[in-house]
């Protein structure tokens, strides 16, 4: 299996942090904390690449607020320079374990999303009109064919998911240990900001 190092400098790279403000920006233009931080963009960025470089990166704490849409849910919102290094991350490693992910996975994915989800569930709703057997089927008089829909979700994800699994998934591809220290950085900033029963974590 092919394994990748040397990404830290990748992720570090003033272009790729400029790169990663312009994704993290977007749709946010007129937001206060954007403002803000865009007074002096070049310093700002050159100081989150300093404390990247040396290590001594630290997420701020998760701001959290209740959101209702129409389930009560409990929000953790990373704060916008954290966010500009999220997609600086993404940025690098999201070309590695693209390739791997299946096909009909949607979330979050270039290309791919609500629309697309929809387009393949069509498809397969056509397969199974057009390919089943109706013989078994009560209502085979009829041309009438079933067939079988799991929806399906994992409870309180980012609250459950054990991290050294994850991160050990992570490292079967990923062997630069400075960037497995960055994404543990996140990982930890989550779980120190754990909510109770009902909790979503965002961050976007």
């Amino acid at each position: 299996m092919k394994t990748y190092n040397k990404l830290y400098e990748q992720i570090c790279s003033m272009n790729n942090l400029a790169n990663a403000w312009k994704e993290a920006r977007k749709g946010k233009t007129k937001k206060l904390y954007v403002i803000e931080f865009e007074k002096d963009l070049r310093k700002n960025l050159l100081q989150l690449r300093e404390e990247l470089l040396n290590q001594t990166y630290k997420p701020k704490p998760l701001v959290t607020f209740i959101l209702r849409d129409p389930k009560t849910r409990k929000i953790s919102k990373s704060s916008f320079r954290d966010r500009i290094v999220h997609h600086a991350i993404v940025r690098v490693i999201e070309p590695i374990f693209e390739k791997r992910f299946i096909y009909d996975s949607c979330a979050n994915r270039k290309g791919k999303g609500n629309l697309f989800a929809l387009q393949r569930f069509y498809e397969f709703m056509k397969k199974v009109s057009e390919n089943g057997d109706c013989l078994n089927n009560k209502f085979h008089d009829t041309n009438f064919v079933f067939g079988y829909c799991l929806k399906a979700d994992i409870k309180h994800y980012f609250q459950e998911v054990d991290q050294e699994i994850l991160l050990n998934i992570v490292r079967r591809k990923i062997t630069d240990e400075r960037t497995i220290w960055l994404i543990k950085q996140i990982l930890q900033n989550v779980s120190v900001n754990r909510g109770g029963g009902g909790d979503d974590f965002f961050h976007k």
